[in-house]
């Protein structure tokens, strides 16, 4: 039955919101006249959320998006909890929507609900709104439904989820001090050299005596950054256009993306964070019942580096032609010998999945250590660098002063 959102008056005149099922939005009007309430607007739920249902795909046409990273992985651990709790769908979906405070996620989650009792499958109804919820999020919900497994798939789900985004969020807070530090240095620097430096030019204008080397050096940079400064803000930022302009290119983003990856620290990191990734999405695909093949596919596009992307793509074809797991990928040197090491063991085991989820759990928690090593590290030298600069502006300026002073004594 569909659902609809509706505003409505009630007999003392105030505003009511809120959602109704029914089979038609003449129907939802008349149950809301039953219940003494004056229907001002009543539409479908998805079309309240900013989505248009055309043919089986919804296409987002304004707002932003009803899950974000973290509350996704929240509502799919609750969701799991009612299902594996033996709480029919409907009725776990039904106490969601009543429970959430969000507009766009109650408005979202009604639809779904809507598609379900309808008789659809929940993983065609989940696909019917890709900007919410992902291909593998999909595949993996599908495979929970073919297996009878769903409550236990949605709770490796929700792992998943929140493993991911905890690995991003240190990866973003380890490098958020440096790069803070780096853009205040910035700022005070040119300031520095673009207002106080002429500052003190504009003194030891009319004097006949030379002024001090690095006083000259940094004048001579003042005038440069003061004549050139705003071109060479507009070079950074065409630069900056032409990468991104460039990086749509597939050819050049790949070799971009390999060349990131030869980088000495960053690239291993960049390497650490993509393996973990791939591992631990094939983890959770192969556990979920998902053939290796469409496994290996769904996780080789989740990978964000082009190039590493293109190696577990052509594992894909190797594994077909039918060659081990571990074989394919150790035969790419963009992977680390762990994730080989880790599918050859679970070959040999017969327990892949769990193999494979330990390779991503300890490629993880290397790239966090990396991560916060690197941090640590930049940290102290930035700060020294800053006060090493900060010191020569200073001296350039304090010098003709002290010579000065020299003089008249």
């Amino acid at each position: 039955m569909p659902a609809y959102t509706f505003e409505a008056l009630d007999a003392q005149g105030a505003t009511q919101k809120g959602l109704i099922d029914a089979d038609t939005a003449r129907a939802a009007r008349s149950m809301l006249r039953a219940r003494a309430l004056v229907p001002l607007l009543v539409e479908p739920a998805a079309a309240a959320s900013g989505v248009t249902v055309a043919k089986g795909f919804n296409i987002t046409l304004w707002g932003g998006r009803a899950f974000s990273a973290t509350a996704l992985a929240v509502w799919t651990r609750q969701l799991a909890g009612l299902v594996a709790a033996g709480l029919p769908l409907e009725r776990a979906l039904s106490a969601l929507t009543e429970e959430s405070e969000d507009e766009k996620q109650r408005n979202l989650m009604a639809t779904l609900r809507s598609e379900v009792n309808a008789g659809s499958p929940f993983a065609r109804a989940l696909a019917q709104h890709p900007r919410e919820f992902s291909p593998i999020y999909t595949g993996v919900i599908a495979a929970g439904e073919q297996s009878g497994l769903l409550g236990t798939v949605l709770e490796r789900l929700a792992d998943d989820l929140e493993a991911r985004e905890a690995l991003k969020n240190k990866i973003v807070a380890a490098s958020l001090y440096p790069a803070i530090v780096t853009l205040v240095a910035i700022v005070i620097v040119v300031f520095l050299v673009s207002y106080v430096v002429p500052q003190v030019a504009n003194v030891f204008a009319g004097s006949k005596r030379a002024l001090p080397f690095l006083t000259v050096v940094m004048l001579g940079l003042s005038d440069f950054v003061r004549s050139y400064g705003w071109l060479m803000l507009g070079v950074l930022v065409a630069g900056g256009a032409g990468v991104v302009f460039a990086r749509r290119n597939p050819t050049i983003r790949l070799s971009m993306d390999a060349a990131w990856l030869r980088l000495p620290l960053v690239g291993r990191l960049a390497r650490g964070y993509n393996a973990a990734r791939f591992s631990a999405t094939l983890a959770m695909l192969a556990a979920a019942g998902v053939p290796i093949l469409r496994a290996l596919q769904t996780a080789a596009e989740t990978l964000s580096n082009q190039a590493m992307r293109a190696d577990a793509l052509d594992t894909v074809v190797l594994v077909r032609e039918g060659a081990p797991l571990a074989s394919a990928l150790g035969s790419k040197k963009r992977f680390p010998p762990l994730v080989s090491m880790f599918a050859r063991l679970g070959e040999q085991t017969g327990q892949l999945p769990n193999m494979l989820e330990r390779a991503a759990k300890q490629l993880g928690d290397e790239v966090q250590r990396r991560a916060m090593h690197m941090a640590t590290i930049l940290e102290p030298l930035l700060i020294v660098g800053m006060g090493l600069v900060v010191m020569l502006i200073v001296l350039a300026v304090l010098m003709p002063i002290i010579q000065l002073n020299q003089l008249v004594s």
